[in-house]
């Protein structure tokens, strides 16, 4: 079907986000997708800082930006706003990096103060990219994503309801893509 880019945008090895991202990557494999890893902290901070558009990180994750139909992008919230080493890796992509693609923002945290975060701080900077359709996305409580001692994780299941809707949302959307013509 489609190449789903899925970006965590947490900086911690320990990551529920990062969890969470992985574990709906499944159900987005499961549907047909080829889905693409990619976890922001592994960029070397030097690339991501020094705004080092050349560095082979910043080259290889342009490449996948560009090669992917949609992209899922999870953020744990800091500050009502999402992470900073997220917010490093967008400004090094090109302006319209998200020309023609899907998008579905989601982000975790402690507290639901904060799930405007996807409306207010996140949305805005993925629209201004160029996605052609950001689906609703799902703020998840950090409390709702309980992690077990080999590793997975366990989500509740008022949260996996919803979680499941906004990934069908988005992987329905993936299906819509529209046909280009062929070039004469």
């Amino acid at each position: 079907m489609a190449t789903v880019l899925s970006v965590s945008g947490s900086p911690s090895v320990s990551s529920r986000t990062n969890r969470l991202l992985r574990h709906l990557d499944t159900r987005l494999i499961a549907q047909g997708h080829e889905v693409i890893p990619l976890d922001v902290r592994t960029i070397p901070a030097d690339a991501l800082l020094g705004a080092d558009f050349r560095h082979p990180a910043i080259v290889e994750a342009t490449e996948l930006f560009e090669r992917a139909d949609g992209i899922v992008i999870g953020t744990p919230v800091y500050k009502a706003a999402y992470s900073g080493v997220l917010k490093a890796l967008l400004d090094l992509l090109p302006q319209y990096a998200l020309t023609g693609k899907t998008v579905l923002p989601l982000a975790t945290g402690g507290t639901t103060a904060h799930v405007l975060a996807i409306d207010y701080a996140l949305r805005p900077v993925l629209s201004s990219m160029g996605a052609r359709h950001i689906v609703q996305g799902w703020f998840t409580l950090d409390k709702d994503i309980t992690v077990g001692e080999d590793g997975g994780i366990t989500v509740a299941p008022a949260a996996t309801e919803a979680l499941t809707q906004v990934l069908d949302q988005f992987s329905e959307a993936l299906g819509r893509r529209p046909i280009l013509a062929a070039a004469g």
